[in-house]
């Protein structure tokens, strides 16, 4: 939530809107007059090409979050009102480069992914500004249906859509596959079934890139693909937008609710797909309460153990399974799932989809293996 918002002064809204411009400083002004007296913004003292756009006679400008921020909160202490642990850094550097009190530790490996993922798109917008990454996005060719592949593959094949993963390494197993060619695991997905592809662009952790997103796009796939990246700044959206991406992941455990709100809005102006990847309850919750939210990853691994129990997902089914039914919402089942009896248990649980990397990737034939993991062979 580094920024969140704006101003007022037009009925009309931007769709550059900074939500996660930048990293606000301490002595950064909460309040701006911008076109009249009575404006407000929110915005990083940091950022070079920070701008206020428009808000007055929007939702979000009279945001819970806002107020907040304007009473004095801190980003940290806004985020934790909604459940949500993560903290952030806010800073533009490593926290290993720190010294005393600004060498931080963090909790666990999201926040650590999380932490470096604020230096590294610092770095990038500073290489690349917003304007710009808006405009590629904006001429890129149009996003392909993620929602519909996945509906239409489900309804071929009598099972959940596969979303198979093109994912080089983890923070919990290392290298997964040494000889990685993300063109030929994709083609091999696709000949095998899968309804849509996600490509890793995380490189500190992962192994991924975003030039593994754009090659595998321009390879000629056909498959929707999803851009799996640890999003905290609509740059990367439009980033991911302009290599080709036609899905993003955006984490709720990361994200307070502005900030889905306002990058669903930047997805559908761009005509892409949102997966919100919820890991309990009051995340779900959470999320249930934002309109427009089209598809719903439940990860069944844990945050704070990194344990994956597949049993999550029918847990959180079995809560909320009425309203996601009523609100027409898909589901995904990711993180756990190898073989044809854990795809049946998340299929009976309700989910539409499957999101699964590890356990293909590692495979000899990452295709094959999708035989294996559903027990019989998909449709293409």
């Amino acid at each position: 939530m580094e920024s969140l918002l704006a101003a007022t002064g037009s009925v009309h809204i931007r769709a550059t809107l900074p939500a996660t411009a930048a990293f606000p400083a301490p002595s950064a002004a909460r309040t701006v007059a911008v076109g009249s007296a009575a404006a407000r913004a929110v915005r990083c003292a940091a950022a070079k090409d920070s701008m206020f756009y428009p808000l007055e006679h929007d939702e979000m400008f009279n945001a819970t979050e806002v107020i907040q921020w304007e009473s004095g909160m801190s980003i940290n202490a806004i985020a934790a009102a909604q459940g949500i642990r993560i903290r952030r850094r806010c800073q533009s550097r490593y926290p290993s480069e720190g010294t005393g009190a600004d060498r931080a530790v963090p909790r666990n490996i999201l926040e650590q992914i999380i932490w470096d993922k604020e230096v590294e798109v610092s770095q990038k917008r500073a290489k690349k500004p917003l304007q710009k990454a808006v405009e590629s996005a904006q001429s890129a060719p149009p996003a392909r249906d993620f929602v519909g592949a996945l509906a239409a593959a489900r309804f071929r094949n009598g099972v959940p859509a596969l979303i198979a993963e093109v994912k080089k390494a983890s923070p919990s197993r290392g290298v997964l596959r040494e000889q990685f060619n993300p063109v030929e695991i994709a083609h091999a997905y696709e000949k095998n079934g899968a309804a849509c592809l996600s490509i890793l662009t995380d490189e500190k952790h992962f192994q991924g890139s975003f030039e593994n997103l754009e090659t595998v796009r321009n390879s000629g796939v056909k498959c929707p693909l999803l851009c799996k990246e640890f999003v905290i700044d609509i740059w990367q959206i439009y980033h991911a937008r302009s290599k080709g991406a036609d899905a993003i992941l955006l984490i709720a455990a990361v994200l307070p609710d502005i900030d889905i709100k306002y990058m669903l809005r930047i997805c559908k102006n761009l005509g892409m797909t949102a997966l919100i990847e919820v890991h309990d309850e009051r995340e779900l919750d959470r999320v249930l309460k934002i309109d427009g939210v089209q598809l719903i990853g439940i990860n069944n691994r844990s945050l704070e153990t990194f344990e994956v129990d597949t049993a999550n997902t029918k847990m959180l089914l079995e809560k909320r399974g009425a309203i996601i039914k009523k609100k027409g919402i898909l589901v995904v089942s990711e993180s756990g799932l190898f073989t044809p009896d854990d795809v049946a248990y998340v299929q009976d649980a309700g989910v539409s989809a499957v999101l699964v990397g590890e356990s293909l990737v590692t495979q000899e034939d990452p295709g094959q293996a999708i035989t294996g993991l559903f027990g019989k062979q998909l449709l293409p």
